[in-house]
């Protein structure tokens, strides 16, 4: 591409239109596509390795879960965002299984070794169960979009259930009190108390129990004692049982053991609890610190490496541990960039500086709370139009854009009619769809069933 088409890509000359370094950047989620996009500003030759073809909005796979979004809304092709990055930028669908620092290869489960001059590890991280019992295993999660499905099709099947079968009851125990825990609580709330009578007209709202545990003192801990107040309360006027001081036990097929021994039935348990870094990236071989995350220095660096930057959820820096959250992920990215260009330059690297851009949560509809930095606080509709703007904003792709706003916007207009028309598939007692189990997995006709 011709230096003044690039420069007017990016908005400044880049650093590197000859000799260009070959950055290989592994995972396409926030960090990833901050640090490829500054990257490839420079002019570096660009390879984002992802498992998965498509990025994904985490903040909003809650709303895919609960059916307020399709999962269309909240991902966007990773290879059309490389397209735009233009011709010195490449994407690789595969998983990352060693990175060879001697060679400086990059190796992957799919296709030959990428090369590289400087690696960005913005892997992201997982669940972390902290080895509860039975939480791996009886857990449900979204923190993905194929777990938000997974989710979405659990609680629709039991939705559903309390239809035909009146002796039933639907009890949900969300773990953890971060914005997830809150936002998926408060949601399933509402769709308790305004969706039910609605779709389910001869199903009491008495039969569903959602609860939100949180071993803290508080909801929401990195907010401002006057917003966690308002968030509590806002819970448990939509009906939420709201335990803080509460730890989890054990996690059972049909009930939670609390760390006070007391039994909470539960036909469904999603786990908010916290983040750890993926086994894959434990056995990379570099430093890891708390949670399982990659240990860096204050330039972004991992530790013992010259040449290989960690970013984003699945990195720590160990003398400032930041917040899991897409802003430092996506400054980092941004300054990833120009600590090549120094290195390339033979220049001392910068330290990194996050800038707190504010926080924020949704309760559920009209209620909100965002914290901005140095002091501005509010809460209810200004804080949850906030919210929703934000996040239609941050989407990628003018059509998520806009199919986000229409199906967000239609919800809240028809609010009483639709909050609990969550649509998916009704799940077997083996987990699979119904309608997609295979004839010859389906048990054979009694002769009651030839009546």
């Amino acid at each position: 591409m011709p230096l003044p088409a690039l420069f007017s890509r990016f908005g400044h000359e880049p650093a590197f239109t000859r000799d260009r370094p070959k950055v290989a950047v592994v995972g396409g989620g926030f960090g990833g596509m901050a640090a490829a996009k500054a990257l490839a500003a420079e002019g570096c030759h660009v390879t984002i390795i992802d498992k998965n073809p498509y990025t994904t909005f985490q903040p909003l796979l809650y709303q895919v879960a609960t059916g307020g979004l399709n999962p269309g809304d909240v991902t966007y092709r990773l290879r059309s965002f490389i397209a735009k990055l233009g011709a010195h930028a490449r994407f690789r669908r595969a998983s990352v299984t060693r990175i060879d620092t001697d060679a400086q290869l990059v190796h992957c489960d799919n296709g030959d070794p990428i090369p590289y001059d400087y690696v960005v590890l913005a892997q992201g991280v997982g669940a972390n169960f902290f080895g509860i019992p039975g939480a791996a295993e009886r857990s449900d999660t979204i923190y993905t979009r194929a777990s938000s499905l997974r989710a979405r099709d659990v609680i629709f099947s039991h939705l559903e259930a309390l239809d035909t079968d009146k002796s039933k009851t639907f009890d949900v125990i969300i773990v953890g009190g971060g914005p997830t825990g809150v936002e998926t609580a408060g949601t399933l709330a509402e769709m308790k108390s305004v969706g039910i009578p609605a779709i389910f007209p001869d199903v009491s709202i008495d039969r569903v129990h959602v609860t939100l545990v949180e071993m803290g003192s508080h909801l929401l801990p990195p907010f401002d004692p006057g917003l966690r107040h308002y968030t509590r309360r806002q819970l448990q006027r939509r009906g939420v049982d709201v335990r803080t001081d509460t730890t989890i036990k054990e996690i059972r097929d049909d009930s939670v053991l609390l760390g006070d021994g007391q039994t909470l039935p539960a036909d469904m348990v999603i786990w908010a609890a916290g983040v750890g870094g993926h086994k894959k990236a434990k056995g990379w071989g570099f430093e890891t610190g708390r949670g399982g995350r990659i240990v860096t220095d204050s330039s972004l660096r991992v530790h013992g490496q010259d040449r290989i930057f960690a970013i984003g959820d699945g990195a720590i820096i160990d003398e400032n541990p930041l917040p899991q959250l897409a802003q430092p992920a996506m400054q980092g990215g941004k300054l990833v960039a120009s600590q090549v260009a120094h290195l390339e330059r033979g220049e001392a690297l910068e330290e990194f500086h996050y800038v707190d851009k504010g926080t924020m949560a949704t309760i559920g509809r009209n209620a909100a709370v965002v914290e901005l930095p140095n002091g501005p606080k509010f809460t209810g509709f200004i804080a949850w139009i906030a919210w929703v703007v934000l996040h239609i904003f941050q989407l990628l792709g003018g059509r998520n854009r806009i199919q986000a706003m229409v199906n967000l916007g239609s919800r809240y207009l028809t609010f009483n009619k639709e909050a609990g028309a969550i649509v998916g598939d009704v799940l077997n007692e083996d987990g699979k769809p119904e309608a997609t189990t295979p004839e010859s997995e389906k048990p054979a006709a009694t002769s009651e069933d030839d009546d």
